[in-house]
């Protein structure tokens, strides 16, 4: 294997602490990001969307909200009557936790999961994976048609606004592909490890594992039977 040299502490701190400068690059750079992301221009959605709630019932935005400003959306790529599920979706949604909500909540923002699946195809999926994410059914409204999200996965901000006295809701950012890899935990503990993601694309030292990409993005159930 072509490891990388094995030096001693004083070496490793220094070329650590080399690092470190262009960690805190990026760090400032991401913030700076942030702030950009934070004046974008915002699109007027429509307010009269019906989704289905977890519990079967019938809500508007107001349901998804559930009295917060702020709502993230991660559209889990679940269609009516799909036989199979995504190895992304489930990854992802294994990695956020119970605890997540109450954290975002303080802050006036919201996080559930929305697919165009019929409410009971998805709590059958989410029984069977164990999740306590609120995943709510946009079936037989024209949301993701409007929104422009297609057959893929995709996660969303939306910000409830009732200042003027009647309540608006304002789509203000979108990501999919790789721009959802940095809220996933499994991945950027990945990027601190010496194998990294162990895909195909990383640049990584010769002899290192590296497997087909997103070979190993799976639900649990096939990586247990692997």
């Amino acid at each position: 294997m072509n490891r990388p040299p094995v030096v001693s502490q004083e070496e490793w701190q220094t070329a650590r602490d080399s690092l470190l400068v262009k960690e805190k690059e990026l760090t400032h750079a991401l913030d700076a990001l942030a702030a950009e992301r934070r004046r974008l221009p915002m699109v007027r959605v429509r307010s009269d969307y019906r989704f289905t709630a977890p519990d079967g019932t019938d809500v508007g935005w107001d349901g998804l909200f559930a009295g917060r400003r702020q709502l993230v959306v991660y559209h889990f790529m679940q269609h009516p009557g799909q036989d199979w599920l995504c190895g992304g979706c489930t990854s992802f949604t294994d990695n956020l936790s119970t605890y997540t909500q109450p954290h975002l909540e303080a802050r006036d923002t919201r996080l559930i999961l929305l697919s165009p699946a019929p409410r009971n195809e998805l709590e059958a999926v989410r029984q069977r994976m164990g999740w306590t994410v609120p995943w709510y059914s946009a079936y037989g409204n024209d949301l993701y048609a409007d929104l422009g999200l297609g057959e893929g996965f995709g996660l969303s901000v939306l910000l409830r606004d009732d200042s003027s006295g009647t309540e608006e809701i304002f789509r203000t950012y979108y990501t999919t592909g790789r721009g959802v890899d940095r809220l996933r935990l499994d991945f950027n503990l990945l990027d601190l490890t010496p194998y990294g993601r162990q895909e195909e694309w990383e640049d990584s030292p010769a002899g290192w594992p590296q497997d087909p990409t997103m070979s190993k993005v799976v639900s649990r159930e096939e990586l247990a039977n692997a």
